[in-house]
Parts: structure tokens; sequence; C-alpha cells
């Protein structure tokens, strides 16, 4: 085969646009889990959607409102349980999203549709059309310029939320709207990877940022590439292996955080040594 194979066809360049404009805000919101250690409720949030998927499709709404809807009723009732329970928080997460994952699941088998769950779980992103590259397209600019705008406040209270709150910020609305941002970017990644797959995306690259460098500004830039990078050559592989995209992008993510998390060990001994 020949390398330029995979932009003659129209979906594999619909696959190759899509990912990469969900590697972009997926890739700053990571350095923000990361920072807060927040990687949980990424996770949370991605398995919590599928109720509200389910039950868009039984209302015959667009999924990405059900989506939304549920992620943040995950958010927010996690939140009133950690303020109100001596639980710890990643506890409460784990028995909330999987307590609605496992409301999807029933809520699906209970259903005729002519959805396919793999599509929901793992995503299709060979098969999107044009309005899933419209959503992606507008959820992708919105979450950028947000934290374009509100990057230093969002530092800010997750290194110290007592000074952040002594400093005049609105904490509340910084927490909140970062759970807006996460399940907006669960939702643009629905359809191209999955709910399962979504946490990789929001997770890995800012770990793998992390790895490699000390600075904040330089983390943000990194994870945007390191997702960039890894999403267009994770569909473009995949077309000559003949395997699922999605997959092979998190894979090489995979691969990507091992060779940072190396690099960086081999660094740290030489500075001891």
């Amino acid at each position: 085969m020949e390398w330029y194979m995979p932009f003659q066809f129209p979906f594999m360049v619909n696959a190759l646009l899509i990912s990469v404009m969900l590697a972009i805000p997926a890739g700053l919101l990571s350095c923000f889990l990361v920072l807060k250690g927040w990687s949980l409720m990424g996770d949370a949030i991605s398995h919590a959607v599928l109720p509200g998927v389910v039950l868009a499709y039984v209302l015959g709404l667009p999924f990405g409102v059900g989506a939304f809807a549920a992620g943040m009723a995950c958010a927010g009732l996690t939140g009133w349980i950690d303020e109100n329970s001596r639980v710890k928080r990643d506890t409460v997460m784990g028995v909330v999203f999987s307590g609605m994952f496992g409301l999807g699941i029933v809520m699906y088998t209970k259903i005729e549709s002519e959805v396919h769950l793999d599509h929901i779980l793992f995503g299709n992103m060979l098969g999107v059309g044009p309005s899933d590259m419209w959503t992606t397209g507008l959820i992708a600019v919105l979450v950028t310029a947000l934290i374009a705008v509100f990057w230093r406040d969002l530092l800010l209270q997750s290194f110290d939320e007592q000074q952040a709150r002594a400093q005049g910020l609105h904490v509340r609305a910084l927490h909140f709207g970062t759970l807006a941002a996460i399940s907006l970017t669960v939702v643009a990644a629905l359809q191209a990877v999955g709910i399962i797959l979504a946490i990789a995306f929001l997770v890995a690259p800012g770990a793998i940022a992390f790895l490699l460098t000390k600075r904040f500004g330089v983390m943000l830039w990194l994870s945007m590439l390191v997702a960039a990078a890894c999403s267009f050559i994770g569909v473009y592989v995949s077309f000559f292996i003949d395997s699922a995209p999605a997959p092979t992008i998190v894979l090489l993510m995979t691969v990507t955080f091992i060779a940072a998390f190396v690099r960086a060990s081999v660094l740290a001994r030489r500075v001891t040594a």
C-alpha cells in the first residue's frame, strides 16, 4: 500500500479530522485533571453518560444532550455525597459512576434500539457524519476558548484552592465549569472513541506532558501536541494494520507514556548519581 492511501477515502479523512479536533480540548483538560488528581472523575463522567444516552434515545433527543445532562448529574451527585458524608471522594466516585454505568446497561437491555452498544462503548470513528464533525468542532472551540481565558485561575485553584478563594476567585464556579468542560469533551468523544476509551484522551496526554516538563505553560502545549500526534498517527496506522482507530490511538498513547516514564527515570538517576 502507498502512504497516501488513507487520504483517498472520505471516512478516513473524517476520522483523522475528528480525532485531532477531539485531541485539542482533551489535551488541555488532561493537564488540569492530572494536577488536581481528578483522573477518576474523568473516568466517572465517561461511564456515567450511558444512562443519559439511552434516555435521550427514548425521548428522541440528541445523544449529546443526554450525555451532558448525565455527566453533570454524576458530578453533582458525587460532590453532594462527598460534602455530606465521611466517605472519601474517590470511593464516592467509584460507587456513583459504576452505579450509573450499571443503570445504563440495564436501561439499554430493556429497550429496542437500532444503536449498537459497541458503538456507544467503543465509538465508531470510521462512521462519523457531518453532524458529529460539527458537534465535536464546536465543543473543541468552546472548551479551548474557555481554558485559554481562565487557565491561570484554574491553575491556582488546582494547586491551592484556599489561596484562590482568598484572591477573590469564584472557586465553586471554576469547579463546576471544569466539570462542565469534562462533560462536554466526553460528549465530543462519545461518537469518536466511545465511553470506555474517552478516559485515555482525558488523562494520558497530561500525564505524558507532566513527565516531560516542569513548566505548566509548556505542559499545556506538549499535552495538546502529544494528543494530536497520537490521534493522527493512530488513525493513520490503523488503516494499514486493519485495526480499530480508537484502540490504536490509546495503545499509542500508552507506549508514549511508558517512553516518557523511562526517560524521566533515567534523567532522575543521572541527577542523583
